[in-house]
């Protein structure tokens, strides 16, 4: 058996430890983006996520201003540990945006009523599975990411700041960057918990 596709999903990690480097250039991991985008499985083949790649001041900017909305619900006194996590952010190599494409799910809904309790968990398991394939492929060639999710805090200011189309919906945000540190040790519970074989 061929373990490399297993490997690396074991050896996919939130890593926390990046540098503003990377391994690969930017036209690079574009195609890995959109390779990652284009043959990820879709329920009804409804192609629904849509990825923005932020670099250079772009990906700067994204995290000042999580930064900036953070400060407005975080004590001051309390800051510190939050304004250590946005540097860390910020001082990796760029971010990718998550979104789905929501008005192909209300367009599904009322094509298929009766599947239309459905189809926005579906849309949900796509974008998993997107987030999933791009984390991996990153892990593969050598850049370390996270998955975070401000959502809330900065969605209206995306939308006019990047020109977001009316019935996009931010999912998450993955900074990404040169490994610095692995990610530690982690505690699995037993998998006959979580598995179960019929014969």
């Amino acid at each position: 058996m061929n373990r490399q596709f297993l490997d690396a999903v074991k050896n996919r990690r939130s890593i926390y430890a990046i540098s503003n480097e990377t391994t690969i250039t930017d036209e690079e991991l574009e195609d890995l983006i959109k390779e990652s985008v284009k043959y990820a499985p879709t329920a009804f083949h409804a192609q629904n996520s849509r990825v923005i790649l932020l670099l250079g001041e772009h990906h700067v900017e994204l995290w000042d201003s999580i930064e900036a909305a953070l400060r407005k619900v975080v004590p001051e006194e309390s800051f510190a540990p939050t304004k250590e996590k946005m540097d860390a952010y910020r001082g990796g190599y760029g971010t990718i945006l998550f979104y789905e494409n929501y008005n192909v799910v209300e367009e599904l809904q009322e094509k298929y009523p009766l599947y239309q309790g459905n189809f926005p968990i579906w849309s949900q398991q796509e974008q998993g599975i997107v987030q999933f394939i791009i984390w991996t492929a990153l892990e593969e060639v050598g850049l370390g990411a996270t998955l975070q999710h401000y959502t809330e805090m900065i969605e209206e200011e995306l939308k006019e700041k990047l020109q977001i189309p009316k019935g996009y919906r931010l999912i998450g945000q993955m900074p990404f960057g040169k490994m610095v540190a692995p990610a530690g040790e982690k505690e699995f519970i037993p998998l006959d918990q979580r598995v179960k074989v019929l014969k």
